[in-house]
């Protein structure tokens, strides 16, 4: 019993949808792409589920935010995938791989044969008994990774209305969870053993205001140590947890979100593996050539560092996922993946994004006690990193322009006095690019003097970096 086709995306994530829409864009035929997932619904945008999903009034809900309504583009309902004659196997576990084969097997038994197979199975939630501690799963200990995660949590909240939830984690999850609790008027405490908030990207200056914001809204933040045990009531319901500390929080509600680990297991010993995904070059190919591997999933060379990574955000997904099927589609013509890293968050009144890399020295600009601030971080001699908060979409492409540049930086002085117009100006120098999207709708939670003067001469080192950027430019253009 088994069925064949041309192309298989494993996995049903964001990055399942991007992929096969570009299939289509590239004239796939009816029977050839199939996309296999654990998970009973189509493709959507994962993003939703910790922010308009959980909102108390007009809730983001399915067919709403399939993909790719993050981008702006079609929204890929299942009807859609029909029309396409694409074959949707839902709710299927695949329990094994042959790479060598060009075959997958399902736990119901069916063996699926592909030419070309584009992993993307994402990560999974770490779970606490990985930590040493059991209770996940208590009806009231919630994760948030999927659409199934995203409607426990829902029903919990709403049964714990003017209650405790205790969020352990203070990252993106545990940020934005956090954020959608407050508005559900919920009570909560956030537990994490860093000490700040957002600490893989948030500098202390950084997370102490958006700290400051939530803790008046009535966040009460518990830093420096971890959950060590639950206290349950006989019903086996969590009523309260215990800190490593010594001190406890009663509890409602516990919301974990403590990272992710990739789902590598199928190709461990069949593909090279690296930082803890699944290594593949610049056309997104793994170790062997007919299989790639995107999004959260894939370890990629990120050219602007010169250097592999692996980068778990929604963005990386969709990108990388669009540029493996022009790889396989177009294999004489796709040119090198050359992603600029980038993150963004939309919570409360809030909206920030960051591009590059936050290494070496970091410089503020901006009104940190107002609406609107931002930091460069300079490394080597070059800005190689940019966060703003509360800009405009010129502004944002801005940043987006200059950091993909790395333009050298002598006086760090002076790229604080200049702050957001130094990026401002020089961007306006550079070609055109495309306009900067970040998620769309379904993102939010509620709700005269030279350019630079290094040297003696104004304008000297703007001039080079330009000229660098043309022959770049003018490289990249004739390997097209």
């Amino acid at each position: 019993m088994g069925r064949a086709f041309v192309y298989v995306i494993l996995g049903g994530g964001v990055a399942a949808g991007y992929a096969a829409l570009e299939f289509t864009k590239k004239g796939v035929s009816h029977g050839e792409l199939c996309i296999i997932s654990e998970e009973t619904v189509a493709p959507y945008e994962r993003p939703a589920l910790s922010k308009g999903f959980l909102l108390p009034e007009a809730p983001a809900r399915l067919p709403a935010f399939h993909t790719c309504v993050g981008a702006n583009e079609e929204r890929l309902t299942p009807k859609w995938y029909k029309e396409h004659g694409i074959e949707l196997i839902l709710g299927t576990r695949v329990k094994s791989a042959d790479v060598r084969r060009k075959t997958l097997l399902t736990a119901a038994g069916e063996t699926i044969s592909y030419k070309f197979l584009i992993i993307a199975t994402g990560a999974r939630a770490l779970k606490l008994e990985e930590f040493g501690v059991s209770g996940s799963d208590a009806e009231n200990v919630c994760y948030l990774r999927d659409l199934a995660d995203a409607t426990r949590l829902v029903d919990v909240m709403q049964t714990s209305t003017g209650g405790n939830a205790v969020v352990i984690g203070g990252g993106y999850i545990g940020m934005e969870v956090a954020a959608s609790l407050v508005i559900n008027k919920i009570n909560v405490s956030m537990v994490f053993p860093e000490p700040h908030c957002m600490g893989r990207l948030f500098t202390p200056k950084i997370a102490s205001y958006y700290e400051d914001f939530y803790k008046s809204k009535g966040v009460n933040f518990v830093k420096g140590t971890v959950l060590s045990s639950f206290v349950f009531n006989p019903d086996g319901k969590v009523t309260g947890v215990n800190l490593k500390d010594g001190s406890n929080l009663p509890a409602d509600l516990v919301v974990v979100g403590i990272g992710i680990r990739p789902n590598t297991s199928l190709f461990e010993g069949q593909l090279t593996l690296e930082k803890g995904g699944i290594k593949v070059n610049s056309r997104l190919q793994t170790s062997n050539t007919s299989v790639y591997a995107v999004g959260d999933v894939a370890s990629f060379p990120v050219k602007i560092f010169g250097e592999s990574r692996r980068l778990e955000h929604v963005d990386a997904a969709r990108k990388s996922a669009r540029h493996a099927v022009t790889a396989i589609m177009e294999p004489d013509t796709t040119p090198e993946f050359d992603y600029l890293p980038f993150f963004y968050s939309r919570v409360f009144s809030f909206s920030w994004q960051f591009y590059g890399d936050n290494v070496g020295e970091t410089v503020y600009f901006g009104d940190f006690s107002g609406p609107s601030f931002g930091a460069y971080w300079v490394h080597k001699g070059h800005l190689i990193g940019s966060f703003l908060e509360g800009g405009s979409k010129e502004e944002y492409e801005a940043i987006a322009k200059v950091t993909r540049l790395k333009p050298a930086i002598d006086d760090l002085s002076e790229l604080e006095r200049q702050g957001l117009g130094f990026v401002v100006a020089l961007s306006q120098k550079l070609p055109v690019a495309p306009a900067i999207n970040v998620g769309g709708s379904m993102s939010a939670v509620v709700l005269e003097k030279p350019v630079y003067a290094w040297h003696a001469t104004a304008g000297v080192v703007v001039t080079a970096s330009i000229a660098a950027f043309a022959y770049w430019y003018g490289r990249r253009r004739r390997r097209w």
